[in-house]
Order: C-alpha cells, then structure tokens, then sequence
C-alpha cells in the first residue's frame, strides 16, 4: 500500500518518519514481513538529498496511469505465506500511524510459488511461469539489485535498491481466445518455461542462430526484454498476480535494481511495439527506493 504523509508539513516530518519506522519495525505483526520504499515526493519534506534516479514514475508506452492507484510518499510492502491476517496487520498499522493515510492498496498472490535452480518462480495470470530472468546465485542478486559504493549516490543510500512496481491489468479473455502455440510465440517461452528452439529454461537460448526470428519471433515478450541473454537485464523480479473482481486481474509486476536507468527503464523502452501489448495495461504503481537495511538511514533525514 501507498502513502502520503498528511498534511504535508516540513515541520511534522521527524514525527511521521518515527511512526513510519516504529511500523517497520515491528515485523513479527500477524506474522507479516514489512519493508518500506520512498517515492520521490517523500524528499520534498526532508532536508537531505534524494537518490540520484528517483522520480515520479513516467508513462510509457501504452500505459493509461490512474493518478489515485500511483506513486505515494511511501511504500508499505507486507507479505506472509498466509493472506488471512494482511488485511488485519494493514489495518492495524495505519491505526498507529495518524501522520499518514492510504493513496492505494492492492493485494496479490503468487499461484505455484517457488523455488527452483535458485530461482522465484510463479505462474501469472496468462498461465505462464515467470522468475527465470532471475540471478540463481545470491551474489549475482547483490549485483543485479544493491547500491554499491562509488554509484554517486547519497551515502545514506548505498546498501537500498530502486524499486519499480507496475499494476497491469490482463486482458485473460481475449488472450484465452489465442491457441497455446500462438500464446507461447507471443511471448517467446513454452508456458512451463523452454525455450522455443527447445532448450531447457535454465539454459541461455541461441538468438543469434534465429536472426530472422523463425523460433522466437523478434517481437515476442522475452526477446526484446532480454535480446542478449549473455547479459540480462540488471534487475530482478518478484512480481504477483491479482484478482479484484468484474474482470479486473493481472500482475503486479514488482523489479528491483541497483541503477533504475540501466535496470527496468532500458527493457521497458525496448518493450514499446512488442505483439503482448494489445493483451495488457498498465494502470498504476510507481518508482520506490527501499532504504539499506536497519534504521542508520534515518539519521541523514533527522539532522537539524
């Protein structure tokens, strides 16, 4: 969930930056894990300096952005492996934090979640498994997701990550309609996740032997997303599908990485013409930056 400090008020910031810690904090609610993200706006109440990437989160392509279900001062992001008490613990957070109130929620699931090779694996809403763009080592996740030292940004935010969430809606009936062989060249992957030429999914597909995209069309999902799978996109993925009712379901596409230029912004400009795009919509969300891990950070925000 999202959202805004009220009002917004240099003066109260210390005050809503302790209830938002105090919250964060107290992890072991209904069993939920929580952790926080800062949206852009968040910086224009402190008095220190942003991450060098962090903005409100553009439109792009296709997109039709619902200006109540994007961006916020702050991401709330609660899980658990059981649904029943995250409603209550949401509720009982905010019961507790006066200096904030709810821009948007949305709550998801992961369908057949799990780990395999290393790898976060799901089936989305299209019946396709996704995770396997994901690093399997958790070196490479470090890499792919942690602000390093010497990126140029604030001390205070080496150690955090960019995070990007998208809420797009699946249009499931008219992809329903498409045979299973047109679906999977659509996007570019067998449903279970082998590649068309029929390597298996852990393995890195021969794209440069299929130049006229016989196997795996040029405009299919994963091959403008990752053209070179030598080098994969520098992000990875932890996304959930939804399902809120009247036909409105699909995923809420989650990515973190360490440069959000270098990261999801570069796939989702290479995405733009891509054959999936008349099957979604992206209709919320927003650019986050989830701080280094324990409450050091604060400091930078607290100095007079």
């Amino acid at each position: 969930m999202a959202l805004d400090m009220v009002p917004p008020d240099v003066s109260r910031f210390s005050v809503a930056l302790g209830q938002l810690m105090k919250v964060v904090g107290r992890a072991d609610v209904a069993r939920v894990s929580i952790s926080v993200g800062l949206g852009s706006s968040f910086f224009s109440n402190a008095h220190t300096l942003g991450p060098r990437h962090l903005k409100p989160m553009p439109v792009f392509s296709g997109d039709l952005l619902d200006e109540s279900q994007t961006h916020g001062d702050v991401l709330i992001y609660l899980e658990s492996d059981s649904g029943a008490g995250l409603d209550d613990a949401a509720s009982r957070l905010l019961s507790v934090m006066p200096a904030w109130r709810q821009r948007w929620r949305i709550g998801g699931f992961r369908k057949e979640n799990r780990t395999q090779g290393g790898k976060w694996l799901a089936r989305n809403p299209f019946h396709f498994t996704e995770g396997f763009g994901n690093p399997d080592t958790g070196r490479e996740t470090i890499d792919r997701a942690v602000v390093a030292t010497g990126q140029g940004e604030p001390d205070w935010a080496e150690g955090g990550s960019y995070q990007v969430i998208r809420i797009v809606r699946f249009a499931t009936d008219l992809w329903d309609r498409d045979s299973v062989d047109e679906q999977e060249r659509i996007i570019g992957r067998r449903r279970e996740g082998r590649w068309l030429d029929g390597a298996p999914g852990e393995e890195q597909p021969n794209f440069a032997a299929d130049p006229h995209g016989k196997a795996t069309p040029l405009d299919s999902h994963v091959r403008l997303a990752a053209p070179d799978r030598r080098n994969p996109p520098p992000m990875v993925r932890r996304s959930y599908s939804y399902d809120r009712g009247d036909g409105d379901r699909g995923l809420i596409f989650s990515c973190f990485q360490r440069d959000l230029v270098q990261g999801f912004e570069t796939v989702q400009r290479r995405l733009a013409g891509e054959s999936l795009a008349k099957y979604v919509l992206t209709t919320g969300g927003g650019y986050f930056f989830v701080p280094p891990p324990g409450e050091g950070w604060t400091e930078a925000f607290l100095r007079p």
